[in-house]
């Protein structure tokens, strides 16, 4: 009996460690593939960074080194010359080319430059030049002094924030009417409030372009793109209303019996509750201003002055397509700001888009 019992301990004891292992396998399995795929979508980061570092010759030419870097130079009698990796006798050295040939150049060995100069036999255009590792940061002030960086950072900025404050404001309390409040036709209107998401943008431009530019006569001004987001958005609304309805009525109904009328309510009850949300719907909004390029280039056009990044970064790459490390610095600088916030909000940001797709 003692046996058979000994027998059972140690094939459940097996049992187990294969599922661990088995686990263990998965969660490794799963965050390999999550870093392969991490490691792609930063791809382009990863290659936007590193070429903005270089110099336009190296970051023009495909064989260049991928990391930033120049060609190493060897000083010789007063003079730089140029270092390749030269075949010999004896293996690979790395020679400065003194003289060059067609049939045979004069070198000399850097590393035992004592010995004096060598003829080399062959041609010297088929050497490999020897690199070394060089960062130009310089790239990054000077693509900022170009293009005046700082006014577009300043009229992007008080686009994203004004417009972001605007529409958190109006769309929180249409969510609040909504999930809170029963009126006739609440769902219908819901519903008509939902499929303006579907519509294209291609059908309301052209009537939009000539109320606000041809009725109003807003061309080249900021109204065009402020005002409507003053008055809230549906997506928002869609957000915030599924939050709402998570807080408990119960809540609401201890703030009526402290006396706390509807609109007290929503402020000292529902929008604390609702930071989350709030975080997630107001970082939504802000990315979506910040990279928002055609309504500012339609409504903006003969108004330089007042022209946000996106549009600036396109102009800057039209006038200087010759300079790409400068087109890579200013798209890195432009995003420094947007990543930094996300990077400072993440938590609350992805707690509040968990939480929102969640109905009570």
């Amino acid at each position: 009996m003692a046996t058979a019992v000994s027998t059972y301990d140690k094939g459940t004891t097996h049992w187990k460690i294969a599922r661990q292992r088995r686990r263990l396998l998965m969660q490794a399995a799963v965050t390999l593939f999550a870093l392969i795929v991490l490691s792609i979508y930063l791809m382009p980061l990863a290659y936007g960074l590193t070429n903005s570092l270089k110099t336009a010759a190296q970051a023009s030419d495909a064989r260049a080194p991928l990391l930033p870097s120049d060609a190493q130079k060897f000083e010789y009698n007063g003079k730089q010359y140029d270092v390749y990796e030269v075949p010999t006798e004896t293996g690979i050295i790395h020679a400065a080319l003194i003289d060059p040939k067609r049939r045979s150049s004069v070198m000399i060995d850097i590393n035992n430059p004592d010995a004096g100069t060598f003829e080399w036999e062959g041609n010297w255009r088929n050497l490999t030049p020897v690199s070394e590792p060089a960062f130009h940061w310089e790239n990054y002030p000077e693509a900022w002094n170009m293009i005046n960086f700082a006014r577009l950072l300043f009229n992007t900025s008080v686009y994203a924030i004004v417009t972001m404050i605007g529409t958190v404001a109006a769309s929180a309390m249409v969510a609040y009417g909504f999930a809170r409040f029963r009126f006739p036709y609440r769902n219908v209107l819901f519903l008509i409030l939902m499929s303006t998401i579907i519509l294209p943008p291609a059908v309301t431009l052209v009537p939009t372009y000539a109320f606000f530019v041809k009725v109003l006569g807003w061309g080249g001004t900021w109204l065009p793109l402020i005002v409507p987001q003053m008055f809230g958005n549906a997506y928002n609304v869609f957000l915030l209303r599924q939050y709402f309805m998570t807080i408990p009525r119960e809540m609401d109904e201890a703030a009526m019996i402290d006396g706390a009328g509807p609109i007290r309510t929503f402020f000292s009850v529902m929008l604390p509750q609702a930071v989350p949300a709030l975080t997630a719907v107001s970082l939504f909004h802000f990315f979506f201003a910040w990279n928002d390029f055609f309504g500012p280039l339609i409504y903006l056009a003969g108004n330089r002055q007042a022209n946000p990044i996106t549009v600036g970064l396109t102009e800057f790459n039209g006038l200087y397509n010759t300079e790409p490390q400068l087109i890579l610095a200013a798209s890195i600088i432009s995003m420094i700001l947007p990543l930094t916030i996300f990077f400072l909000a993440q938590r609350v940001f992805i707690q509040g888009i968990v939480i929102t797709g969640v109905d009570k």
